[in-house]
């Protein structure tokens, strides 16, 4: 099948090389060609613009940072996939969209004769888990294309039901590391060890895959686990902004926002997320480290106040 894919960063680049690697013939682009060279070297071919990625291709794929970059890469009268795609291809979005700009593109589409579903995913190609939302027959016709990226894949319902599953999962699990972080500062500001505290975490109540990213990132204080600073920090706030636009509760939701905001602050989007909890160290005033075994190094931080 000829397809497209538009953004080959970091999910982007193994999301297009297990579709050539399926036998696939497909067309990439980014804005940085760099980021396409390696693909290009396995058989992909280059493409100037997405409309050019489009006019080569029955379906294209995208995985961009955020839903300005979609609506543009999409939306654009001279350069954009809608102005290549013919009637009867599909747009498939990966990114982790807003259900409203999912809602209008698919509108455009429509509107063109081009199918679409938006489908967000979490964890890394071949494995990975895929959110699907949009018509339940193109997803039927496109679910083979998504099982040579995804293990785990759910048809959610409607076009933005996908984005909507994939913001809920992203509080959950980020809300929750915020949460992690505190329950842990306030066992080291009330003297206990934190080594000895995060061996009984994961087998008591508090036990969680976000946890587990704790001992070995901050504890160390290398923050090097899991995505950068700025994607977890763009997915908890368009998460708050549906609360908001639905009318649900989001208290701990806007206190992970705000600490993940005052984080990019310091400069530090391209760290790993881990970093935030600097920002809860700072406010506590002691860092949370421990030794591989178990050993309590965390010390208290000197309140600069104090003469």
């Amino acid at each position: 099948m000829q397809l497209g894919f538009i953004g080959t960063g970091t999910m982007g680049q193994p999301m297009a090389r297990c579709l050539l690697q399926a036998g696939h013939q497909v067309t990439v682009y980014d804005l940085r060609r760099d980021a396409t060279t390696a693909l290009c070297e396995a058989g992909a071919h280059w493409a100037d613009t997405p409309r050019a990625v489009a006019a080569a291709s029955e379906v294209v794929f995208t995985s961009l940072p955020g839903p300005a970059e979609v609506e543009k890469g999409v939306l654009d009268a001279e350069t954009g996939i809608l102005a290549g795609l013919k009637p009867g291809s599909a747009f498939i979005d990966m990114t982790t969209n807003t259900p409203g700009v999912v809602r209008r593109i698919a509108e455009a589409c429509r509107a063109q004769g081009v199918a679409m579903l938006d489908a967000p995913v979490s964890g890394r190609p071949p494995g990975m888990t895929i959110m699907v939302g949009g018509e339940a027959t193109t997803f039927t016709t496109y679910q083979p294309l998504l099982a040579c990226m995804g293990r785990h894949i759910f048809y959610v319902g409607e076009t933005g039901a996908g984005c909507i599953a994939k913001l809920v999962t992203q509080y959950l699990g980020y809300a929750n590391f915020i949460t992690a972080l505190e329950g842990l500062l306030i066992g080291a500001k009330a003297g206990i060890d934190l080594g000895i505290l995060a061996q009984i975490v994961p087998v008591s109540a508090g036990a969680s895959r976000t946890f587990d990213n704790i001992p070995r990132s901050v504890f160390s204080g290398e923050f090097t686990a899991g995505g950068t600073l700025d994607i977890v920090a763009k997915d908890v706030h368009l998460a708050c902004e549906l609360a908001r636009e639905v009318g649900a509760p989001a208290y701990i939701g806007l206190l992970a926002d705000d600490a993940l905001q005052r984080a990019q602050a310091q400069g530090w989007g391209q760290r790993g997320f881990p970093i935030v909890a600097r920002i809860l160290e700072a406010m506590a005033g002691v860092e949370l480290r421990a030794t591989a075994s178990g050993e309590n190094v965390g010390y208290q931080i000197e309140d600069p106040r104090r003469g």
